[in-house]
């Protein structure tokens, strides 16, 4: 059987949800969740999430120029799904979804206590790109769960994590093996 064209679409999926957060825990906070995330350096570690402009929490990453990408395990699918779905301009997500500020260690911006693990990002760049904004953002700190971690390294083995696929959330699965399992001498 041949493979059908298609036209143009996105199709790189699955991809990880994540909630991102921002403001500062005492004034104007939001979460927003994004699919559209990604890691784009080594050295400095970075990362990138894109956010429409529209949004409320675009302009208030842009102005502090900070942002926690805080994500969560198959526990917090609903809040997840929720803070994709309605604005922070007339909703207070972290109380309709009761959900915990936690004091970041090096940004303003509130942490998701109830995510196994957190990222706190300062913003270097925003590109513009069409209908999303690409936040640029240097991984200032890490914040990880005890289950997530093995030595000094995560481990996402120990985590339920959450993918999402054209409007659909799956769980991330199994561990199929290592990297270079390939390259390794099996006998």
């Amino acid at each position: 059987m041949g493979k059908i064209t298609l036209a143009p679409q996105n199709s790189l999926y699955p991809i990880s949800a994540v909630m991102i957060s921002c403001g500062d825990i005492d004034g104007i906070h939001d979460i927003i969740t994004v699919a559209w995330a990604g890691t784009v350096c080594s050295n400095p570690p970075m990362l990138s999430i894109s956010v429409r402009k529209e949004r409320y929490s675009y302009n208030i990453m842009k102005k502090t120029g900070e942002f926690a990408v805080n994500i969560p395990d198959e526990n917090l699918l609903y809040a997840l799904d929720y803070c994709g779905s309605v604005s922070g301009k007339s909703h207070d997500k972290f109380a309709e979804v009761e959900l915990t500020m936690e004091k970041a260690k090096e940004i303003k911006a509130p942490l998701i206590a109830e995510c196994p693990l957190n990222i706190e990002c300062k913003v270097k760049n925003i590109i513009p790109l069409g209908s999303h904004d690409m936040f640029m953002g240097e991984i200032v700190s890490i914040g990880a769960d005890s289950k997530a971690v093995n030595g000094n390294k995560i481990d996402f083995g120990n985590l339920d994590l959450i993918a999402y696929v054209k409007n659909e959330y799956y769980s991330i699965g199994r561990k199929l093996n290592n990297q270079y399992f390939s390259t390794k001498n099996n006998k």
